[in-house]
């Protein structure tokens, strides 16, 4: 998700550079720090400071090998905008779609575009006199709602395909090689 951590903000507190109210924390009490990524031409709010100098353009990067794990067609990976992760925690989006795709037919196209779909409606909630509202009366995402629901099925090895003679820039999800 795009939060930081407890920890991590409590890191960040610490620098001067850094603002943090309602536990969330700015760089130069302008943009998360979350988001402080590329935002280069960004200058601090009502004067003419860059932010650039303050900013990283390295982001954090894991890698998961698909290959080393065979998955079934329920295994996805989701990708989504703060508008999800701002209102729902990892464990609720993990159980909604753990709960959502046994019902869906396997062979359906579609299964992953519903369990977006229902992310998306999770996340934004229901029109109540009080506003938009999730479960246990939170409020619901007043932000934009972005949702990729990203198959690893197809990661497994008896779906990819050998290849031959294979240049790294022609390499692509749909074959393997051992380069």
């Amino acid at each position: 998700d795009l939060q930081p951590s407890l920890q991590e903000q409590q890191e960040v507190r610490a620098d001067l550079l850094c603002t943090a109210r309602l536990l969330t924390a700015r760089v130069m009490a302008t943009i998360g720090v979350t988001r402080g990524l590329g935002d280069h031409d960004l200058k601090v709010h009502d004067s003419n400071i860059y932010i650039k100098p303050f900013l990283s353009s390295s982001p954090e990067v894991r890698v998961y090998d698909l290959l080393q794990y065979e998955h079934g067609p329920d295994d996805v990976l989701i990708l989504a905008t703060d508008g999800l992760w701002d209102v729902l925690l990892n464990e609720e989006v993990a159980e909604a779609v753990t709960n959502f795709l046994p019902n869906c037919d396997p062979d359906d196209p579609h299964r992953y575009t519903l369990v977006a779909q229902d992310l998306v409606m999770r996340a934004r909630g229901v029109l109540k006199d009080r506003g938009w509202r999730i479960s246990n009366d939170r409020l619901g995402s007043g932000d934009d709602i972005s949702v990729y629901v990203i198959p690893l099925i197809h990661g497994n090895k008896q779906f990819l395909q050998p290849c031959t003679n294979v240049s790294k820039a022609q390499l692509g999800t749909e074959c393997m090689t051992d380069h």
